[in-house]
Formats: structure tokens, sequence, C-alpha cells
């Protein structure tokens, strides 16, 4: 099931989701037209979107146009990728070849395991695919992989390949930013960042294994006031995750999931003749933060996050401080937030309630949603520094 409730509506509170199609999935509902607060005072917090068929745990937005993606991990057997319909459905995008990979199909030629997805200012949705099929496995051959579409064409312009030496075995490619003529993504599986030259299509680990991207053994992932574990019990522990560009192109800022961010200049990582020793003694400390969910820079270099213990969205302003923009017992493990506009796309997996960490047993508070908060209207989207190369 489906539920759009009042994005970016109108005074009349109609839906203004406008898509061609008018496919309706199995196990969907169309929604009310009006908003729901996640709390009866929470101002600004509305539900836009419901689920009880589909872990997602990234969003994209394109005018009017909403993409959400999910892990294949979390079992659902919903479409990797989805635009969401306006009529309650999940439509595969761009089509449903690409998300109706099974094993034994060419990994390269459909998504494997989606992690993220990011809009570009020249009309392109990133779609990051691990090629993991499993959580914790290895990426098969051709299946870690950047994957640009055209929004206008609804196609697939650009196949950017993470093969031998870039994906590595107990590789997680995680996420993706942009400046100039260069990506950045980071693995959550083996510690490095990629740097992917989106001229030539060439991709290099750097930082492999530095502290800075390894994930600490005294910081641990807390929500409910308890420690998220893995499969087998121990600690989770996920590598370097989170990542943003500041809005002068100056900065790479990025961390492990547990915290703390360090930064580089992107001149060096860009830069394949510097040696991995000389790149490494360059990384500084950056910021102090908690285990986050997911991240998103406003241009005047405020960071967004959400602060997993604290079921909260905070912030970070340029000179340190820390304050807490909106918490809900609702917005349980926010996962990669958007800025689009004057607001906060919030996507909210549950990620930790999945049966994967609770010995096969499933602790989803069904519906998994995706909420929408008004920040303040200086608060706009960090301009897109990045270039994307033709």
């Amino acid at each position: 099931m489906i539920s759009l409730t009042d994005p970016l509506s109108s005074a009349a509170g109609a839906l203004v989701f406008v898509m061609a199609s008018s496919f309706l999935a199995p196990g969907t509902r169309a929604a009310s037209d009006k908003p729901t607060p996640a709390r009866t005072g929470k101002a600004g917090l509305t539900v836009v979107a419901e689920t009880d068929r589909m872990i997602w745990n990234a969003v994209a937005i394109d005018g009017q146009r909403i993409f959400v993606a999910g892990p294949r991990w979390s079992g659902t057997g919903a479409p990797a990728v989805a635009l969401l319909d306006g009529n309650g459905g999940l439509r595969p995008y761009p089509d449903a070849a690409w998300n109706g990979w099974q094993t034994g199909i060419d990994p390269t030629k459909g998504f494997v395991n989606v992690n993220a997805l990011h809009r570009d200012d020249r009309g392109g949705l990133w779609v990051i695919d691990t090629g993991a099929p499993t959580f914790g496995g290895d990426p098969l051959p051709g299946g870690a992989k950047a994957v640009r579409i055209d929004l206008a064409a609804n196609r697939i312009d650009r196949i950017y390949p993470l093969g031998l030496g870039v994906a590595l075995l107990g590789s997680y490619v995680d996420d993706i930013r942009f400046h100039g003529d260069h990506a950045y993504l980071t693995d959550a599986g083996r510690p490095g960042l990629i740097v992917l030259d989106l001229k030539s299509g060439a991709a290099r680990r750097v930082l492999d294994g530095h502290p800075s991207v390894t994930a600490p053994n005294d910081r641990p992932i807390v929500l409910d006031g308890k420690i998220v574990r893995g499969p087998d019990g121990s600690p989770l522990k996920v590598n370097s995750d989170p990542l943003e560009v500041s809005p002068d192109g100056r900065y790479l800022y990025f961390g492990t999931l547990h915290g703390p961010w360090s930064r580089i200049e992107t001149r060096l990582l860009d830069d394949p003749s510097v040696p991995a020793a000389e790149l490494a003694s360059h990384v500084e400390a950056w910021a102090d933060l908690p285990p986050v969910g997911g991240t998103a820079m406003a241009s005047d270099g405020t960071l967004y996050f959400t602060d997993l213990a604290a079921n909260a969205l905070k912030k970070r302003s340029p000179d340190g401080s820390i304050r807490a923009v909106v918490a809900d017992a609702h917005l349980h493990w926010v996962d990669a937030p958007v800025i689009d506009g004057g607001s906060i796309w919030l996507p909210v997996p549950q990620l930790d309630r999945l049966p994967l960490f609770h010995k096969g047993v499933s602790k989803i508070e069904w519906p998994v949603r995706l909420y929408r908060y008004q920040i303040d209207a200086a608060r706009r989207a960090a301009p897109r520094t990045e270039k994307n190369a033709d």
C-alpha cells in the first residue's frame, strides 16, 4: 500500500503529482489529499507518502515527481527504484526490466541492490548499485555501478562500472556527491572512498582503510536505547557512509555512520598523481557528529543530519553550533534526507527493525513513511557545484 498526502499541495490541498501512467501496484491505495502531521502540534512535519510494501531509504525530487529506492535485502520484493505515480502506486523506474534483476541475469544490465539516489544539476538521476544482492555479501562481477538516468527522456544514458580494484570483496558502495568533472562515493563495507572521473569513467580508491573511513569500536549505533546489532549479534559497524561537498566545492566532508567527520580538499582527491601517504596526511578533523542516518547540505554550509539515537533532524551551522530542528518518535532511522526548495524530505525506512537484525522477525512498524519538513526559506538547497561530464 502506498499513500500520498499533500506533496507540495495547492491552496485547495489537492495532489499535484501528475503522471502519465495509471499504474497502481498490487496492495496499494490512493491517498487522502490532506496533509497528515506526524504528531499534533509538530508544525511543519507532513506525511507525503506511506507504504506497506516497500522499505525506502532514499528519495529524489524532480519537480512534481518523487522517486524512492530501497535495498534488495529488505526482503519486500518491491521495485529497486520507483516513481510514486500519484494514484498510490509504485512505478518501476526507468522501466521494469532494470528493476527485474534476479540471480542468473547479467548484473551489468539491472539493479542488483540499490542503496542511494541523487539528482544532479543537469537533468540526471543517479542510482548507486552496490552490486551485492545480500547484506554483507560480495559485489557480483560487473554489479557495482553508478547509473545515470536522463530524467527528461526517462532512460539510462550512462553506466559507470565500479569494477576490479574499486568495489572489492566485502565492498558496499554507499552514496555519491559531485564537484566539477568528478564524483565521490563512500564504501560502507570495505572502508575507503572512491573517486570517479565523469569524463573518462575511470574510478579509483583513495584513503583505503584510513581511520577516517573506518568504523570505530567505541561509538555504537543506538536506537530506542538499544545498540543495533548485525545478523551475527555483534554491534553493527558501518564504515564510510555519509558525505557532502562544501558549497564552494573546496572540501569533501565525510565520515563513518558512527562519526566523527573529517574533511579533505577536493583538488587533492581529483589528482591521481598525489601519493596515498600524502593524501592521507591532508585529512583533517571536521565535526564530532553522533551516528547519523543521512545528511543534506544547504547553500550556506549548514549541514542537516538525522541523529539516530534522538529520532531527530538536527543542523550544524557553519560556526560549528548544533541544534535540533524537529524530533519525533516517528522519525526512527531517517535515512538520506534531501533538500528541495524550502523543504527537506525525510524517508524513514526503520532499517534497524528489519528481520535481518532480529533473527528473522520483523519489527517494522507499518506503514513506512516519507515526511517533508518546511525549513527556513533562506535555507535553500546547496547550489550544485558539480558540472557533470557530457
